[in-house]
């Protein structure tokens, strides 16, 4: 199972947020690619990186922060937020980026975010946020009327890499992962799940490594890991494990 360590932009500065409010927002850190070497240092070799402001924006916002970050980190990156045209998918796999988030996309345009799957394979991964069951867009401002699983299979055949679920009401509040809900989606789906939102210590690292051989392929963490909570070398211990 892989440990995405994250780092959240907002403004140039290494963010996170409480269930997604960006008026909720924790800095813990003013240099993203030093962010991004204390992880690969610590051993990681993937990271998960997302532009805030680009969520909210449709577009990168956070461009030199994460071109630092892609340059500096010598493993995978896998970055989201905002990339919802085919110029800014190439551009960032060009730039070296490994995979790329869609969310929004996903919903509203889902024949586009198919087209890119089957264009850049192993590349794509759908975001699939929640609140209350429900998929959530624009940076998780805007809550829609589909729910999750109904949106998951609309990309069984799409060749995407895997679905990124998030529960919102649990992201950057230390509650633990919502391991029913995540085990839930990866059973009913063919695509490997990463889980997301609420990590708070290495006990969720072990639970979801437990289920890996499930279809789930990932946890992303990121408060946890700033907070002392959780230490990222005994949770990619505990992961390598699974």
């Amino acid at each position: 199972m892989i440990v995405f360590p994250a780092i959240d932009l907002k403004q140039g500065k290494v963010v996170r947020l409480a269930e997604g409010d960006m008026d909720r927002a924790t800095i813990y850190g003013e240099d993203p690619a030093a962010q991004a070497m204390i992880f690969a240092e610590a051993g990681s070799q993937h990271l998960h990186v997302v532009d805030l402001d680009g969520s909210f924006a449709g577009r990168a916002e956070n461009r030199e922060a994460v071109e630092a970050i892609i340059d500096a980190f010598p493993g995978y990156v896998q970055l989201g937020g905002g990339i919802r045209t085919r110029e800014a998918v190439e551009g960032w796999f060009d730039l070296g980026v490994a995979r790329i988030v869609m969310g929004s996309a996903a919903l509203k345009d889902p024949q586009f975010v198919r087209d890119m799957a089957r264009e850049f394979e192993g590349g794509i991964v759908v975001a699939v946020d929640a609140r209350d069951g429900m998929v959530a867009t624009e940076g998780w401002a805007e809550v829609s009327d589909v729910p999750v699983h109904d949106l998951a299979r609309r990309f069984e055949d799409a060749g995407v890499a895997s679905l990124l679920f998030t529960d919102i009401g649990r992201d950057g509040m230390l509650k633990g992962v919502n391991i029913d809900a995540t085990l839930d989606l990866a059973r009913r789906v063919d695509i490997p799940v990463i889980a997301s939102g609420g990590v708070k210590g290495l006990d969720d690292i072990h639970i979801l490594a437990l289920h890996a051989r499930e279809g789930i392929e990932g946890v992303i963490t990121g408060r946890a890991l700033y907070d002392g909570r959780l230490d990222l070398g005994a949770a990619l211990a505990m992961a390598g494990r699974a």
